[in-house]
């Protein structure tokens, strides 16, 4: 090595070999631990990711996320093969319904159209009419006719926002992010007595009272774009710390203060280089979906790209 040379992280290097090798690419959530969004092949939010699964050629994708997440490339892709660093990576909200329980609400509720979020697995999208992420709930509701009930699952917080922004009265399921109703609207109070000049942004999985205080409410890929373009120099940002290293690498002469600094998605971080790497090695865990629950969980994320 010459003088001055930087040695390279062997992990990195295996890992870079191995997806050449494995014609792999590899897609992270901006969630992601650093060290991941570094090595992977595109960062981005729940509906980028899931496009970009849809769109690639390669026939391995290594999804760094969340396993709702890594399931949703599957349907997507039913061909390819859909590797994940560690199964134990779940999401809480994913896990507070089930396709039981949405086919006990569409008995109960047996007008309405089942707009399920895309937090949730395979089998509960399958179970539902349409799809949503919080970048586009908004306008999925909005294309249902006015005159039909709408049951929205899982997430409170998000169909409380949707609620707020279209004026519909939307039957709510009781699930919620673990997450974001850790942050409080003192947390921006403070961080604004604090920094009076900043940006405040906040993901509308937030309950309400942090949606009100922020400046924009917005899924991660539109609080990039907003970042990006807005002349503040600070931004408190209200949502997972992951989030900070994408916008910090994007926007290196602003400064980026958490709202909550304990606001780290365990599920997220359980992800690591090492068990990426070995993801690529063995080509597992695999992702495997029913013919039933592909074909069901496609139909409503085809609505809601076609709608998007």
């Amino acid at each position: 090595m010459s003088a001055g040379a930087v040695a390279r992280d062997p992990v990195v290097e295996r890992i870079e070999a191995l997806k050449k090798s494995r014609e792999a690419i590899i897609l992270a959530h901006n969630y992601q631990i650093g060290e991941i969004q570094e090595v992977a092949d595109f960062v981005g939010d729940s509906l980028e990711l899931s496009r970009y699964a849809a769109r690639t050629s390669h026939p391995v994708i290594v999804f760094c996320g969340v396993h709702f997440m890594a399931e949703t490339a599957k349907v997507l892709s039913p061909d390819k093969t859909v590797v994940v660093p560690d199964l134990r990576a779940g999401c809480p909200m994913s896990d507070m319904i089930t396709p039981e329980e949405v086919r006990a609400l569409r008995a109960r509720h047996p007008e309405a159209i089942v707009v399920t979020y895309v937090n949730s697995s395979a089998a509960v999208k399958a179970e539902s009419d349409i799809c949503c992420t919080s970048a586009n709930a908004v306008a999925i509701v909005n294309s249902i006719p006015a005159d039909r009930p709408i049951l929205f699952i899982p997430d409170r917080y998000l169909g409380e926002y949707v609620q707020r922004q279209t004026g519909r009265d939307l039957l709510l399921y009781s699930g919620f992010c673990p997450t974001h109703v850790r942050i409080m609207a003192s947390d921006i109070a403070r961080e604004r007595e604090s920094h009076p000049d900043a940006l405040v942004i906040a993901h509308p999985e937030c309950p309400a009272p942090v949606a009100e205080a922020a400046d924009v409410v917005a899924s991660t890929s539109r609080m990039a774009s907003e970042v990006r373009l807005s002349d503040k120099k600070t931004v408190i940002v209200g949502t997972e710390l992951g989030m900070i290293h994408r916008l910090s690498r994007e926007n290196p002469e602003k400064t980026f203060i958490p709202a909550c600094q304990t606001c780290d998605c365990a599920n997220m971080k359980v992800n690591s280089l090492e068990r990426l790497l070995w993801a690529l090695e063995d080509l597992s865990p695999e992702i495997r979906l029913s013919d039933e629950v592909i074909a069901g969980a496609r139909r409503a994320l085809d609505r809601m790209l076609e709608v998007s």
